[in-house]
């Protein structure tokens, strides 16, 4: 099967630009805020983007009504969400039921990542790599650090870092707590997801059951989508297997879209409040084409090198960015924002300002246009 992109024009619905940012607004619980537990709503959205300790908070805080930080964090100690390398080889923040069968579903992808390594791991055994890594992490949470030194003592010749990589590619390393915790700090600490969760590896979910969920987080949406949300390949039998289960769009440029045939697909009118993202939040890296959130003038703006900032949407789509000065909110639009909008801007920011920083006092200031 090919994996370029199908053309359908002229034999399915057509869903423009504002209909797509609708509807996925809609499954990514940015519409308006949800009432869902913290726990119900991580597992929708199929995890949260979490490169960084913070972000999976702030997209919390975007999405629920009533959020607390500490409602997160309490899961995390608990043990019943974890940080996890997943999607797109990124670290994800997952229920623990998720980590257990969505880590096996790419596990293949992070088999062929190691290929990139091969010249480093020259004459490395990977599967007594992978056994030694595990009783390692197992009798105590390392340190990629630690883990790089344990491993070069057996592999004097190897690479340092493609040895660390190995053991992060072929086992279910997640961070222990304190850190991700809100609030807290501490080093990037690693176990066996098993071994934290105290529970056993579990079969990997189906490509097909993966689809489903997936549309009903991110569709509608091609195949392309959802390849490059999960950072896989090969994904368009499982589509074909569904298709008589699913309804089938195509979009501006006609590519075909698949969808769930009772998920919400809203008026492309409904309006679409102010929302503050964080960096990586994965509404800006979950589909092969963007343009339902980003338009194409703004393409590249929310990014600086490896690193992203993070975002403000207006109407629904990428509109500007933001940031926590010492003692304000900073908003900078990519383009001068009417009064109304401002105001609405305004208002969604002492929102967010009351859920992450209660009891502390920021100014709310628009920055400079940025060009």
């Amino acid at each position: 099967m090919t994996n370029t992109k199908r053309s359908v024009t002229g034999t399915a619905p057509l869903l423009g630009t504002r209909a797509l940012n609708r509807a996925t607004l809609d499954r990514q619980l940015l519409l308006r805020p949800t009432r869902l537990s913290v726990a119900t709503a991580v597992e929708h959205l199929l995890g949260l983007q979490a490169q960084n300790v913070k972000p999976p908070y702030y997209a919390l805080a975007a999405r629920l009504d009533g959020f607390a930080p500490e409602a997160l964090s309490r899961l995390m100690a608990d043990r019943e969400a974890v940080r996890i390398v997943t999607m797109r080889s990124t670290i994800h923040t997952h229920t623990a039921d998720d980590c257990l069968t969505l880590r096996p579903l790419v596990q293949p992808a992070r088999d062929r990542e190691l290929v990139t390594f091969r010249k480093g791991l020259a004459g490395v055994d990977l599967d007594r790599l992978a056994g030694l890594a595990r009783d390692l992490v197992e009798a105590e949470p390392r340190t990629m650090g630690q883990l790089r030194e344990a491993l070069l003592r057996e592999w004097p010749d190897a690479d340092p870092q493609a040895l660390a990589v190995a053991a992060r590619c072929r086992l279910p390393l997640v961070q222990v707590t304190p850190r991700g915790l809100w609030g807290q700090s501490g080093q990037v600490r690693l176990t066996t997801a098993e071994h934290w969760l105290g529970r056993p590896a579990q079969p990997a979910v189906t490509p097909d059951a993966a689809v489903l969920r997936y549309l009903a987080a991110f569709g509608p949406a091609s195949v392309r989508d959802m390849q490059a949300w999960a950072g896989m390949t090969r994904l368009r039998d499982a589509f074909e297997r569904l298709r008589p289960r699913l309804v089938t769009f195509r979009d501006e440029t006609g590519a075909e879209l698949f969808d769930l045939p009772d998920a919400p697909r809203p008026d492309p009118e409904t309006p679409a409040p102010p929302r503050f993202l964080p960096e990586f939040d994965n509404l800006l890296l979950s589909h092969a084409d963007r343009t339902r959130v980003v338009p194409p003038e703004y393409r590249g703006r929310s990014w600086q090198g490896n690193l992203a900032h993070r975002t403000l949407l207006v109407d629904g789509f990428l509109a500007g960015l933001w940031r926590l000065a010492e003692d304000a909110l900073v908003i900078e639009p990519f383009e001068r924002l009417g009064r109304a909008r401002q105001d609405e801007v305004t208002a969604e920011g002492e929102r967010m300002l009351r859920i992450m920083h209660p009891g502390s006092s920021y100014d709310i200031r628009f920055g400079v246009v940025r060009g």
